[in-house]
This record gives structure tokens, C-alpha cells and sequence, in this order.
């Protein structure tokens, strides 16, 4: 029965489908064959969510070898949860992606965009559904390598050395991640991550463990671009072609987080890692630190694709801060916003696309006007950045509120504060733009730019529409997102 054969068919549908757009070769073939496999791949996702919310966790042992002895596909509320948002990104950006990518990169390697695209895919699923430590590290390069491939074939020379950068950062935060993987298999001897949860309490305190977990976070925070190991992210979305940092900036680092979150409180679950070191007291000072830096140095940015970037810096410092508070409230807040930052962030760069497709720029400075010649483009950028910052009655007010409140009930308003002044620096960055488009005139003489091709207007609002619903009415998300959180957190109550 196909049903039972869901969790490995997630993956195998997009990796064996990646090779054939190489044999495809022409662009409107490979484009209609990842447009089919991604729609497929959500529907895989959403069919999971659902059995899991029906059932409890959903395991598969591959080539039937019963866990740890073999690899096992193990998908709980928290893996169903970044499945459907990472599969129902992809599905929605690949229509966009088809007039966006003939306009950006050149015909003749098309093809080659749409199969790293499906391998980059196949790896972020990959690493939401394994239950294997190092399988997670095979799925963490799979995504890595296509990521470095796709960011390459930015217009600009400066992609080639943004994907150099990002290549060298990601090698190392891979070894530091398998340096701390060998270790805990050499103190425990098994790689699965339900029966390193059981064995680890009993050699938590020995000094390997806890070298290995050193190495574990700092590797994973490079991946996922934490204060100050952020450094390859600008770049790589500032010179990535559109599709693609709206794609990696919906996915990539939200999955990172998702690997952070596995580790802390699946195999170190039982050690009680946040009450024994100061781990959480540093991810709190480097979320913190994220937040209003990242925030600060957005608005000085004349690149419109570079100041998101910065904010997607302080945008993972609020993920970061849900998870060092180490509480329901807290994990919730943070696992929620997984979900509400892809739908914003994904839509603002799609707006951006957009843009650079008319007028083959994204500097603020020459946006001016855009407001009137554009409306359609502007007015999605407008609400999505309203969400951003956190305006009531969309999803970034909803991750926000719970931060704060996990704040508070600890007792720490200076915290809750602090996440307060970060949202009103993101008015600031996101106003920059909305007065040059809406209250600077445009540019005397020259073709208006017209509305972007449908193709790419829907799928944009689609995310946008879906920023406002969800943050009007977030009962679904909150249930998923608080049942992940206690249930991640049963050990560590």
C-alpha cells in the first residue's frame, strides 16, 4: 500500500526526478516536471501532518533493517510541521519561478537550475524527516552543495564569489556538525537519534559529550547564519537570482533551526542541557544580539535584497530566543515562527523579483514611483513588510506575542522589551522603501515598467494572502506549533 511507503517516497520522488530534468534538458519540460513532482511532494507533506496528528509519530525502517542497525525515517509533530512548510514553499515557488528564471539565467542552463533546485528540495525534506544523525548530515550536504550551485547562477560575477563564501562557511559548519556526530557515536556507539535520547543522560557529563554538543551547535549555527556566524548570508541572498533567495530564505535557514531544535531537545531531551551549562544564557545573548543588530545595519542598506537579508538575521535571532527560553510558551513562539517568517520573507523577495525583472534593479533609489507603476508588486511588498514587523492581524504579530509572553512569564521584561524596540527597527528599513515607491516621483522619461506576468503575481499573493489569514486567525499553527513544543520538551518539563 502507497501509504505506508509516504515517508520514504517524500524523498525519492524529488531525487529521482532531479536527474531527469538533466535528460529533459529543455527548459519548459524540466520546469513542468519540478512544477509536478513539488505539488506532489506537499500533497506527501500534508498527508503525513495529518497522520501524525491522527496517529502519533510515523517511523520507517528503510530496506525493513529495524532501528538503530539501519536508517529510520521518523517523522513526529515538529518533523510534519517543517515538512509541509518547506514542501508547500516549493510548490508555490515554482510556478513563480519559470518567468523569473528565463529572465535571470541564461537558457542554456536552465535545466541545471530546475535539478539543483529538486536536490536542494529533496535535502531540506530529507533532514525534516530523518531520524538519523548521520543521515541528517548526508541530507544537511545534499542541500549545501545544490544550495552553493543554485546561488551561482546569480547575473552578477559577485554570485560566483557570494557562493564561494557561503561554500567555505558551510563546509566548516558541516565538520564541526560530524566532528560532534562522531563523538557522541563513539561514547554511545548508535546514531539514531531515539536511542542516543535513551543513552545519552547516562554519559552526559563526560567531557566528550560535551565537546560534541559544542561542536554540534556551532556547526548547526553557521547553517542557520546565528549572530555573528552570519556572515555568508548578505551575499548570498543579495546576488542569488531571485528564485532562488526567495526559495533558500523561505526554506534553508528555517530548517537549520529545526536541526538546533532536534538536537537541544530530542538527543540531549533527557540531560536537561538548558539547566546544567549556559548554553541557553548564550543562545539568548547571541539571539538578542542578532535582533538588534541585524535590524540596525538593514537600515542603513540602499539594496533592498541585502537589507532583508540583514533582517532575516534578526528574524533567526527571534527563532533562536523561543528556543533558549526552554519553555512551551517559548519553543511555540519559536517554532511558530518557522512557519510565519517563510510565508513573509518568501513573498518579499518574490515582490523583489518582480522589480528586478521591469526595471533590472532593487536599489531603493531606484524603486521611486513604483507605488503607482507597479501597484499590484508594491502592494504585496507593503502588507508582507506590515507582517514583518509585527502589525496586528498577521502572522509576525502572532510569533512576537508569544516571545513576549515566554518573556514574561519568566519574569524577564527587559527581554520582552527588547523584542518590542527590534520590531520598530524593522519600521524603519520597511518605511525606507515605502516612501521612495509611494511618495517620490518617478523618473522622468523612459518606458513605465508594466505589472509583472501573472505567473509570478500569484504565487506572490498567495503567501501574502496567507500572512494576513494565518494571522488573523493562527488556531491551526498555534495547535501544531504547542503540541511540537511539548512534546519535543516531555523530558525537559
Amino acid at each position: 500500500m502507497i501509504a505506508a511507503h509516504l515517508p520514504a517516497l517524500q524523498v525519492v520522488i524529488p531525487l529521482m526526478a532531479a536527474p531527469l530534468c538533466v535528460l529533459l534538458r529543455r527548459p519548459v519540460l524540466a520546469w513542468a516536471l519540478t512544477l509536478a513532482v513539488s505539488w506532489v511532494v506537499l500533497a506527501i507533506a500534508v498527508a503525513l501532518l495529518l497522520q501524525v496528528l491522527e496517529t502519533g509519530p510515523v517511523t520507517y525502517p528503510l530496506g525493513n533493517w529495524a532501528a538503530p542497525w539501519g536508517i529510520e525515517y521518523r517523522v513526529d509533530l515538529a518533523g510534519a510541521f517543517v515538512l509541509v512548510i518547506v514542501a508547500a514553499i516549493g510548490a508555490v515557488v515554482t510556478p513563480y519561478a519559470r518567468r523569473s528564471v528565463e529572465h535571470e539565467i541564461p537558457r542554456d542552463r536552465i535545466y541545471l537550475f530546475y535539478a539543483m533546485y529538486l536536490l536542494c528540495l529533496t535535502g531540506l525534506l530529507g533532514i525534516a524527516i530523518t531520524g538519523d544523525a548521520f543521515n541528517l548530515f548526508v541530507f544537511l550536504e545534499i542541500t549545501s552543495l545544490s544550495s552553493y550551485v543554485l546561488i551561482s547562477l546569480g547575473s552578477e560575477r559577485r554570485a560566483l564569489t557570494a557562493a564561494y563564501r557561503y561554500l567555505i562557511m558551510g563546509t566548516l559548519g558541516a565538520t564541526f556538525y560530524l566532528i560532534g556526530v562522531a563523538m557522541m557515536y563513539m561514547m554511545t556507539g548508535t546514531l539514531n537519534m531515539a536511542d542516543l535520547a535513551t543513552l545519552m543522560p547516562a554519559v552526559a557529563d563526560t567531557r566528550t559529550i560535551l565537546v560534541a554538543l559544542a561542536f554540534l551547535t556551532v556547526g548547526i549555527s553557521l547553517k542557520l547564519a546565528l549572530f555573528p556566524l552570519h556572515l555568508w548570508l548578505p551575499n548570498a541572498y543579495t546576488y542569488a537570482p531571485s528564485v532562488v533567495t526567495a526559495f533558500l530564505a523561505a526554506t534553508g535557514t528555517k530548517v537549520a533551526v529545526y536541526i538546533l531544535i532536534r538536537i537541544f531537545f530530542t538527543i540531549f531531551g533527557g540531560v536537561e542541557v538548558f539547566r546544567i551549562n549556559l548554553i541557553g544564557d548564550v543562545l539568548m545573548g547571541l539571539a538578542i544580539l542578532a535582533m538588534v543588530s541585524g535590524s540596525a545595519v538593514a537600515i542603513y542598506q540602499n539594496n533592498v535584497k541585502r537589507m532583508l537579508a540583514y533582517s532575516s538575521v534578526a528574524q533567526i535571532g527571534y527563532m533562536v530566543l523561543g528556543i533558549s527560553f526552554a519553555t512551551v510558551t517559548g519553543l511555540t513562539g519559536g517554532i511558530v515562527h518557522l512557519f510565519n517568517h517563510a510565508l513573509i520573507k518568501c513573498a518579499l523577495f518574490m515582490a523583489l523579483g518582480c522589480v528586478f525583472m521591469r526595471i533590472g534593479s532593487v536599489n531603493i533609489r531606484d524603486m521611486a514611483g513604483l507605488g503607482r507603476r507597479m501597484p499590484v508588486t508594491m502592494a504585496s511588498f507593503v502588507v508582507s513588510g506590515l507582517s514583518l514587523i509585527g502589525v496586528p492581524l498577521t502572522v509576525g504579530f502572532v510569533s512576537k506575542w508569544y516571545l513576549v509572553q515566554a518573556a514574561l512569564e519568566k519574569g524577564w521584561w527587559p527581554i520582552a522589551v527588547l523584542v518590542l524596540l527590534s520590531s520598530l527597527l524593522a519600521v524603519i528599513y520597511i518605511w525606507r522603501v515605502v516612501e521612495v515607491a509611494y511618495f517620490r516621483p518617478a523618473p522622468e522619461g523612459g518606458p513605465a515598467p508594466a505589472e509583472a506576468p501573472l505567473s509570478m503575481l500569484v504565487p506572490m499573493w498567495l503567501l501574502t494572502g496567507a500572512s494576513v489569514y494565518f494571522g488573523i486567525d493562527a488556531t491551526r499553527t498555534l495547535e501544531v506549533a504547542g503540541g511540537a513544543a511539548a512534546f519535543l520538551l516531555r523530558a525537559t518539563p
